[in-house]
């Protein structure tokens, strides 16, 4: 075929002709023709395909329609899929338009927004589209956001996750709970997270429940609360690992307290299961107080920096003097009494300025009111806090992150104990390496003791609050280092298959290339089933308390942002929203809405 001949063949198919809608029933759409009666479409405008088409299907049916019959029907034919396409863009545009009412209605309440901010969006939206897209500004007009609606949403949006939370736990191999009871705003609240891990190896870390408890808030209450959560989810009892819990005494009273409870509720259905419980927490200003003696040093840099902070003219006086002296800082960080991170950088900050706030204070005439400034043992002391906290902060840090795996908390805590017991021994020989704030003022013998001292006592603390990790640290070496841990060390069930697995060199190296959970989920099931299931138990183990101590800090700030009374389970709802990594299936949300008003 020549190449003039095939350009003419392809005009001719993008081309359609009118009288063929009459004639075999097929209109234009889209630039494709399409049969009016079985609206199938064909690829190209070619007169032979549709008249195939039409003899092969329909013929029997309207061929002998005479030419009027045949446009009247196709008439009725083309507005009623003119019909149909409109219903079909206007039912496209209300499930847009609900959808994007659900997802601003998320976006809100992750970002812990009051609720009433959606009204506030819809105007800059209405705004938006005026400018860019007038001819949809109708669309945005008909986006309801209001503070209603963000409220039904928000209670749809939780049902959406919990649904898919229960859906998940259904499949959890094994899972373990982080329990911690708090005060946000009165009355008492009783966060649950549950962490599992699937046959694949797939962890899940969510909040379970959040539960305000009025009244008394015994053990027995606790358990109560635990259990119902339990029921809501399914959750098989038998498959719980490991209760990590903060050191409120409702939770670990021996004899009344919740771990108890639970001890004993699944001793009475499984008397084998030995579940693991630990107490995961360090409380830094405590241990500031009551084993490094800091109390001194905490309560006179807090009242100085207030001093300065709080009088707003000190302070405005005291930011030029700065500017004034080439300071490098600008301005001494504030405490509120919020935490050790806060704490730390004041300490930092303070320590950095002395000398200027020195000077500040004599200006004012208010050197007297903190001697402490020209103590040459309290400035030895403030130097000791400012490096001692500074360590304590790197540690925690290291500790509070989402997702941390037991074995990594235990190894880093570990790793600062045997650190403390360098420190004191390179202090007793007045070595000041790794206390450089200390190294730049002189420190008395006397003093020297005292520090060594409080090294000492924050490593028996340490250890105290950690036992029960040492408890279990055979098993976390196991799963974290297989390929070195000892195999007279194992349980006698898992060293056939812990020594084939470190005789076995493609598994010595895989296991330096991917992350821990994915190398146990590609063992083979049938010649490491044990060393799966081992590794699985230890993996759903919380490595920290952080996702709890997160979850308040969210619950505070939502609190005061809603500005409104909700009842228990809306606010449960906000929270559930603003702790989740799940993403609600806002397809399946749409679809049940528009069968609800349908």
């Amino acid at each position: 075929m020549s190449s003039s001949k095939k350009r003419k063949v392809d005009a001719e198919c993008q081309i359609f002709n009118k009288e063929w809608t009459s004639k075999y029933f097929f209109i234009d759409v889209g630039g494709k023709p399409a049969c009016l009666i079985c609206k199938e479409s064909m690829a190209v405008f070619k007169e032979y395909n549709l008249n195939r088409h039409f003899e092969s299907k329909h013929a029997s049916k309207y061929k002998n329609l005479s030419a009027k019959e045949k446009a009247k029907k196709t008439e009725e034919m083309v507005a009623g899929m003119q019909k149909e396409q409109t219903r079909y863009r206007m039912e496209s545009a209300q499930d847009g338009i609900m959808r994007t009412s659900y997802e601003i209605a998320h976006t809100i309440v992750k970002n812990s927004k009051p609720f009433s901010e959606g009204e506030f969006i819809k105007e800059c939206l209405v705004v938006s589209a005026t400018i860019l897209c007038p001819e949809k500004n109708k669309l945005f007009e008909n986006i309801c956001l209001s503070r209603q609606t963000i409220e039904r949403h928000v209670e749809d949006i939780s049902k959406n996750l919990d649904l898919q939370l229960k859906r998940k736990v259904n499949n959890f191999s094994y899972f373990a709970l982080a329990l911690q009871e708090s005060c946000v705003k009165d009355p008492a609240h009783f966060l649950m997270f549950i962490r599992g891990i699937s046959k694949n190896f797939e962890l899940t870390e969510e909040l379970a429940s959040v539960q305000s408890m009025e009244g008394t808030t015994t053990g027995k209450d606790l358990l109560e609360a635990v259990n119902q959560c339990m029921s809501k989810l399914e959750v098989d009892w038998k498959k719980l690992v490991c209760v990590t819990i903060n050191t409120n005494p409702n939770l670990t009273d021996k004899h009344t307290g919740l771990l108890k409870s639970i001890q004993d509720q699944v001793k009475e259905t499984n008397p084998e299961q030995n579940i693991i419980f630990l107490h995961c927490s360090i409380h830094q200003e405590a241990l500031y107080r009551s084993v490094l003696k800091l109390s001194t040093v905490m309560d006179t840099v807090t009242k100085l920096v207030n001093y300065i902070r709080v009088k707003g003219l000190n302070h405005r006086q005291f930011v030029p003097l700065l500017e004034e002296s080439e300071s490098e800082h600008t301005d001494v960080l504030y405490h509120t009494n919020v935490r050790w991170l806060s704490l730390g950088k004041v300490l930092k900050s303070v320590w950095k300025l002395r000398t200027e706030i020195g000077l500040f204070l004599n200006l004012e005439e208010k050197d007297s009111a903190f001697p402490q400034l020209n103590d040459a043992d309290w400035l030895s002391e403030f130097a000791f806090a400012v490096d001692i906290v500074g360590l304590m902060n790197d540690l925690n840090s290291r500790l509070h992150r989402k997702g941390l795996f037991a074995h990594e908390l235990h190894f880093s805590v570990k790793s600062f104990m045997m650190k403390l017991l360098l420190f004191s021994h390179q202090i007793g020989n007045k070595e000041f390496s790794n206390f450089p704030t200390l190294q730049q003022v002189t420190v008395c013998d006397q003093n020297l003791e005292k520090y060594m001292s409080s090294l000492l006592n924050l490593h028996a603390e340490l250890s105290r609050q950690f036992e029960d990790f040492q408890m279990i640290e055979n098993d976390l070496s196991l799963v974290s280092s297989p390929f070195t841990f000892d195999v007279d060390n194992a349980p006698s069930e898992l060293q056939l298959e812990l020594i084939d697995l470190q005789c076995d060199a493609l598994l010595v190296q895989q296991f330096k290339l991917v992350p821990l959970p994915r190398f146990y989920a590609s063992l083979n099931e049938q010649n490491f089933q044990k060393i799966k299931a081992n590794a699985q138990k230890m993996l759903v183990v919380f490595g920290s308390m952080y996702i709890c101590e997160q979850t308040f800090s969210v619950m505070k700030v939502s609190k005061s942002n809603l500005r409104f009374s909700v009842s228990d389970d809306q606010f449960a709802g906000v929270v559930r929203i603003a702790t989740t990594e799940m993403m609600p299936d806002f397809d399946s949300l749409v679809n049940s809405h528009s069968r609800l008003h349908s």
